[in-house]
């Protein structure tokens, strides 16, 4: 789907304040209302945007720590069927990546402290269809979930 200023505009407003109504959208912008839902409308179903939702920080309620941590899984075992358990099984697994290389899956982890997280990577491990994990600790994030610079990088390049 090709994106245009309007749409990042209105990207950009929805990520600044996701709570926005539909009528300040359009006062904002200059455009009609029925301008602004057509356009919403557009971007879900093109998959640009998944809901307008505000970004849950886990560092705001006490999961200060984030670890990543590389999983091998059981050949003889899917990687869905893992995925499948470890979600259910992990609560502290914030993203879940099937990835190429040395390991399986890729997966974002958060603990109040280094004690818990070393429990969280217990439980993982004993997940069925974990052969072997190998960790590490996030020191700073430096930014998450970026995705403002892309839409306005495809914008730019607009005639």
């Amino acid at each position: 789907m090709e994106l245009d200023r309007l749409d990042a505009a209105l990207i950009r407003l929805l990520t600044d304040e996701p709570q926005l109504p539909v009528l300040e959208c359009a006062r904002r912008l200059g455009v009609a209302r029925g301008t602004v839902t057509s356009r919403l409308a557009r971007l879900h179903e093109g998959g640009v945007v998944e809901g307008i939702v505000p970004r849950v920080e886990p560092r705001g309620f006490g999961f200060a720590l984030t670890a990543f941590c590389l999983v091998e899984i059981d050949q003889k075992i899917g990687h869905d069927d893992v995925a499948r358990s470890l979600a259910e099984a992990i609560p502290e697994i914030i993203d879940m990546y099937t990835v190429t290389g040395a390991s399986d899956m890729q997966l974002r982890v958060v603990a109040p402290d280094a004690e818990l997280m070393q429990d969280v990577l217990d439980r993982i491990a004993l997940v069925p269809g974990v052969a072997r994990t190998a960790s590490s600790i996030a020191m700073r994030t430096h930014f998450a979930g970026r995705t403002m610079p892309l839409v306005e990088h495809v914008v730019s390049r607009l005639p």
